[in-house]
């Protein structure tokens, strides 16, 4: 229900009475750390034909190959790295309740969320997965399906990371084992 819409009356909203398994929906994309950005998303899309949907200059550029509005987002950073792996959910409620069974186990795994990003308008909430990957949970998450009615930002400052909810821990923009990445620490591992 919104200011003057009663679309639902006598009835509780569905996401509070779901009591089954948080289960994603699909892999919707992934992060990845790359020494060179540019090559990097030059290669995405020349070589393998991903469209851009919004830049952050000199940092990373959101590229799709589907109607979701990234499937793949290189990033410049020190190292070669996946950064997350996101999963989609069908709504707020369901990413809220996948987050809080997960810290409901162990507390210790979150890193960053709830709140709504401005690039991708996506709900979303980072949790680490058991090896200590981060793995977002995301709903909502714009759809581009005509590529003219579409115009590319570039975003820069706050808003190329979150539109609301609680600032980024430094561990989501420099991750504590790109140090041991950097040296070689994770291989033979």
């Amino acid at each position: 229900n919104t200011p003057g819409v009663d679309a639902r009356t006598e009835q509780r909203a569905p996401g509070i009475l779901r009591e089954h398994p948080v289960r994603p929906r699909k892999l919707g994309h992934v992060v990845l750390g790359s020494t060179d950005q540019e090559t990097s998303q030059t290669f995405f899309q020349q070589g393998i034909g991903f469209k851009v949907s919004d830049t952050v200059p000199g940092v990373a550029a959101f590229m799709r190959c589907s109607t979701d509005h990234h499937n793949v987002l290189v990033q410049q950073a020190p190292v070669s790295f996946l950064h997350h792996t996101s999963w989609q959910v069908d709504d707020v409620d369901d990413v809220g309740r996948g987050a809080t069974a997960m810290l409901e186990k162990d507390p210790a795994r979150h890193v960053w969320g709830l709140g709504r990003h401005h690039i991708g308008s996506n709900f979303f909430w980072y949790l680490k997965d058991p090896a200590g990957n981060f793995s977002e949970y995301y709903s909502d998450l714009d759809c581009i399906v005509d590529d003219a009615l579409w115009s590319p930002q570039v975003w820069e400052g706050l808003r190329s990371l979150y539109n609301w909810g609680p600032p980024p821990p430094p561990s989501f923009l420099a991750p504590e084992d790109l140090a041991a990445l950097m040296t070689g620490a994770h291989q033979g591992q």
